[in-house]
């Protein structure tokens, strides 16, 4: 049956059928009430939980030892259901994380007991969810803690190590009961109905094991993920980072794998060539490709300038998920790469319990009909929007022209002639070029619109397209969208990205001597600015013909390519401008060409492509009555320039 009918599934049940579903697997207290139960309680003891470990065999043997690699998955559930003879659903989340770096803001690791079971279980969510009737499970990734195998960053191994697990729940797997005995291991304990969670690697794993259709995984919570690793490595040719994932691989391996799995490292080198260059080794990590395999509902959360898992990862999933009509829900922070837990954790925790409860237990709780969207359109206050993008979106063309300033013109619907002209300068920042937007300067070329006389919103992501002739062999290029005006955001390039943590904490589930439920607050950290960067986008020119493959230029001749901007959800305010800048390395965003380039840009060839709420319809009402004048040249006021924190898509 299509799925996106599969929500309407659950709510025509008749009240026998919900009676016969509660006496299957629902706690007591609910099963006594009157009706279809509408949400989960806190009935079970999570001190007497059972705290157990598994080894699951991923039928891979990729340290190649003659062994099939075993993953280690701690358990920790409720002792009540399964002695009453009842199953229970599984939250999971799977990660590299829970021994080399930890989770979450406070970097919990996992603790154990001199039993091997698990102590302390990082984050909240067997806190949380474990007295209310679920199981948590907690994956170690093939080659880290205590997994055999090795780390292939994002590939088979990886994706393997999730989804074995999954096939265990659901009877399709082994699982044994130490990491090199005999003894295997049954899970009589639960119904198989999984959701998987996390955020960043962890929240990946999510993507990629939903991609592979897996039966069983009916949701997946992915925090901040990366939809394809090319695009975490390369934007279209150009670098976003000074290493690739053989070193990634390096910092989160276990010391036994460090010592097995150079064969799997030196592939790792060899199948991502710092040219940038797509190969098979980014075929195998590209989830987008099969969204068309995905059966669970996906509720995406991301911060709108993450420029770590950066936001074409979530604009590009979410696009394909919605064209194969998965069932979708999604969140939108100020923030970089921070977990929602962080930014608005009472609303977090109360959403994320009712999407569990209406996912894994069938509950209609009605957040199947509760708007698609939440967006944070100021620091703590957020919008809602029915769907997402909001209906009567449309790609609009704004297209530049040149003003009375050299490389300071406007923005509008009309085509113009002439050309701007720029030298690639990889000591300056998008923040260099927004500051001095209306100065006329050699690194960079800038369009503006006049002052808007309505608010202008742009929701999903944006092209643009640049017709552009370099004067060297190579050459790499930036597009940014620009709100000027004054604004109070989150100070998304501080260290913390957006949040403060506080010394006070809050509890979110019950607690034990070893597992602590209570975390340390947090709050907005804000900066008051004069123009917010929102949407970014970078290519290697050499890519123009193939975005898969670069070729050096021939100096002096015109190149035309498309860059994609990152998906966004923003409203540029009546009174403010919105503004275009082309120019080339974006300093700490992307690494330099190989040689310093001057591009001329032929403005009657070049345009940006913008998803307008109202379309272009809403553009003209939107600049209507407003005389376009070049700025004042004075400095103007933003966060400190975005720099590349790390290059581990981390906790």
């Amino acid at each position: 049956m299509p799925k996106r009918t599969r929500f309407t599934i659950w709510r025509p049940f008749a009240l026998a059928a919900v009676a016969t579903l509660i006496a299957a697997f629902l706690t007591p207290a609910v099963a006594q009430a009157a009706g279809a139960p509408r949400e989960s309680r806190p009935v079970y003891s999570y001190a007497n939980a059972i705290r157990e470990a598994v080894w699951v065999d991923t039928g891979l043997d990729s340290d190649g030892d003659g062994k099939t690699d075993r993953v280690a998955a701690d358990i920790v559930r409720p002792a009540e259901p399964a002695a009453q003879g009842r199953k229970v659903p599984v939250i999971m989340d799977a990660s590299p994380y829970y021994s080399c770096c930890g989770r979450g803001n406070e970097s919990q690791l996992k603790t154990y007991d001199a039993h091997g079971n698990v102590v302390q279980m990082p984050l909240f969510y067997d806190n949380y969810f474990v007295p209310r009737g679920y199981a948590f499970v907690g994956v170690d990734l093939a080659g880290t803690n205590r997994s055999d195998g090795c780390v292939d960053v994002g590939g088979r191994s990886d994706i393997q190590s999730a989804k074995a697990v999954v096939d265990w729940l659901n009877g399709r797997a082994k699982a044994y009961s130490s990491r090199t005995g005999t003894t295997t291991v049954k899970a009589t304990w639960t119904n198989g109905r999984t959701g998987m969670i996390g955020k960043s690697w962890d929240g990946t794993i999510a993507n990629g094991v939903a991609a592979t259709g897996v039966k069983g995984l009916k949701t997946i919570v992915p925090i901040s993920a990366i939809s394809s690793w090319y695009d975490y490595y390369f934007a279209q040719g150009a670098p976003l980072y000074d290493s690739g994932p053989d070193w990634l691989a390096g910092a989160v391996e276990s010391d036994a794998a460090q010592a097995r799995c150079k064969a799997v490292q030196q592939k790792l080198v060899d199948g991502a060539p710092r040219s940038g260059d797509w190969t098979g080794l980014w075929t195998e990590r590209d989830y987008v490709k099969d969204a068309s395999k995905v059966r669970a509902s996906v509720f995406l959360v991301h911060g709108m300038q993450d420029l770590n898992v950066r936001t074409k990862h979530f604009g590009q999933w979410w696009d394909a998920l919605a064209k194969n009509g998965v069932q979708r829900k999604i969140w939108l922070s100020q923030t970089g790469h921070v977990d929602p837990f962080d930014y608005r954790r009472g609303a977090w925790v109360d959403t994320l319990h009712r999407w569990f409860d209406h996912e894994l237990l069938g509950y209609d709780n009605g957040i199947d009909r509760e708007p698609m969207a939440d967006i944070e359109r100021h620091p703590d206050q957020w919008v809602t929007s029915p769907v997402w993008p909001p209906r009567g979106t449309q790609a609009t063309t704004l297209r530049p022209a040149g003003g009375t300033r050299p490389g300071v013109g406007s923005l509008g619907l009309r085509r113009a002639s002439g050309t701007e002209t720029f030298t690639d300068d990889p000591k300056q920042s998008e923040t260099d070029w927004a500051a001095r937007i209306a100065t006329s300067t050699s690194d960079k070329a800038g369009f503006l619109t006049a002052p808007l006389t309505h608010d202008l919103r742009l929701s999903g992501s944006s092209k643009v397209t640049v017709t552009a002739t370099p004067t060297t062999s190579t050459a790499h290029l930036t597009a940014v969208l620009v709100d000027l005006g004054p604004d109070t955001i989150r100070d998304y390039a501080d260290d913390a990205e957006g949040i403060t943590t506080l010394t006070d904490r809050t509890c979110w589930g019950e607690s034990t001597a070893g597992d602590s439920a209570c975390f340390k607050e947090t709050q907005a950290k804000t900066k008051t600015v004069d123009y917010t960067v929102f949407s970014r986008g970078w290519a290697d020119l050499g890519t123009y013909a193939d975005p898969g493959k670069g070729v050096p230029l021939t100096p002096g001749k015109a190149y035309t390519i498309t860059l994609d901007l990152a998906a966004t959800d923003h409203v540029v305010p009546k009174g403010h401008r919105l503004a275009l800048i082309v120019a080339g390395t974006d300093k700490d965003l992307i690494d330099p060409p190989s040689s310093t380039p001057t591009l001329t840009l032929d403005l009657s060839a070049t345009a940006a492509r913008v998803p307008l709420v109202g379309g272009a319809a809403a553009f003209a009402r939107a600049t209507s009555g407003s005389t376009w004048t070049a700025p004042r040249t004075n400095t103007l006021d933003g966060v400190r320039t975005p720099r590349t924190v790390q290059r581990v898509p981390a906790s």
